[in-house]
């Protein structure tokens, strides 16, 4: 496929982003209706929490599965497509009755994501001029952010006053208006190369030892907002000893910062290269949570800095989808792809081991500790992938 020419497709970029914004409603709105969802089905809240971890598998899972059975289709009927199986299985999550019948279409529900994500990355690339892809990207991107800021809360009040299948509900009508939009806006991008399609050509690609340091980079670096978001609640509660009712405050001003850092992530692109731009972030990471470990308890200080974080999280976004695309030459769709996977694995170990100290004893001011500490080696890898790119540059 050729980068076109014309000025923006806005209303392609805005079906993307209302796509994205049904993902994080998907994603995110369980963890505010969790009791609700537990109470109703007779288990424990810390089973009921499996549903957030089984929608994480079927991300991991379902970005290469996804991209893999796709391929061979035009990317308007490829994101047609998952959103389909989107929109079919988040809306039959509402009529779950059971732990296992849950369970089943949370794994179902999160297959589409990643793939949706990474491809419609490399498709915004197409709806806009080469030098304004990466703000393309961020437009898609931003119906995630938003999602955070009023999905998210909306969906939560939903599933508390009324019934949490309302909330999944909810997220089906995001899907449907996701189809809507995606069946009339997006043009028809056939694939041109048919080489791009191949598998040969797609191996070949995966074969580039940049493409999985750069995946390994997401997986750990996004762990460190994950090691510290994760605990946002407890953080909240025990350490700035503030009410309940503050954690919801918190999120949405994390989810305000998530929307400008990722257009600021996009702006970075054009200062710097991908990767330096998303070693500036990880570092940048590593010096506020390790700053968050030390001021959590200033009630000020803790929305001050959850909006910083929010905003070096998403600046992230834009640089490494990009700097992705660029690595899996031949097989962008599925290295895109990866890279969502990649970052679910990043909250799945970010939850994991930022919740160790607590295992140990310490307070939950140490999941930040740990955040940096995954940070830092996120940007160790970036200064590693910068050294090896100037190596090669010189022969």
């Amino acid at each position: 496929m050729e980068n076109n020419t014309n000025p923006t497709n806005k209303k392609a970029l805005l079906s993307l982003a209302i796509g994205g914004f049904g993902i994080g409603l998907t994603e995110f709105v369980i963890m505010g209706i969790l009791p609700n969802i537990a109470d109703s089905m007779q288990i424990s809240i810390s089973k009921a929490g499996h549903f957030i971890a089984i929608y994480a598998l079927g991300v991991v899972i379902g970005g290469p599965f996804m991209a893999r059975l796709t391929n061979n289709l035009s990317p308007k009927k490829t994101l047609l497509f998952l959103m389909v199986w989107f929109t079919v299985f988040n809306t039959l999550s509402s009529f779950s009755g059971n732990y296992w019948t849950m369970m089943l279409f949370r794994f179902l529900s999160g297959m589409p994501h990643g793939a949706f994500f990474g491809i419609g990355a490399v498709v915004s690339g197409y709806l806009t001029r080469p030098e304004k892809a990466a703000q393309a990207m961020a437009i898609m991107f931003s119906g995630l952010t938003v999602a955070n800021i009023i999905g998210v809360p909306l969906g939560t009040y939903i599933g508390q006053e009324w019934h949490w299948s309302f909330s999944f509900l909810l997220v089906g009508l995001a899907g449907l208006a996701t189809l809507t939009s995606l069946y009339f806006w997006m043009p028809k991008q056939e694939l041109e190369d048919q080489s791009i399609a191949s598998s040969g050509s797609a191996n070949q690609g995966l074969k580039n030892k940049t493409l999985w340091a750069l995946i390994a980079l997401t997986t750990i670096g996004s762990g460190g907002f994950f090691a510290w978001y994760s605990y946002i609640a407890p953080l909240v509660t025990d350490i700035a000893e503030l009410p309940d009712s503050y954690v919801g405050y918190i999120m949405i001003v994390a989810g305000v910062g998530m929307f400008v850092g990722n257009f600021l992530g996009a702006r970075m692109i054009e200062l710097f290269s991908p990767v330096k731009s998303v070693v500036v972030s990880m570092c940048c990471m590593a010096i506020t949570l390790l700053t968050n470990s030390f001021l959590a308890s200033n009630s000020i200080a803790i929305f001050i800095l959850s909006f910083i974080v929010g905003i070096i999280t998403f600046s992230v976004t834009a640089p490494i989808q990009t700097a992705i695309i660029k690595a899996a030459k031949g097989a962008e769709k599925l290295g895109s792809s990866m890279n969502q996977s990649a970052f679910n694995m990043g909250n799945a170990s970010g939850a994991y081991f930022g919740g160790l100290p607590m295992v140990f004893g310490l307070q939950v001011t140490y999941s930040s500790v740990v955040g940096a500490i995954l940070a830092s080696i996120g940007a160790c890898i970036g200064i590693y992938i910068l050294f090896v790119q100037k190596k090669k540059a010189r022969y």
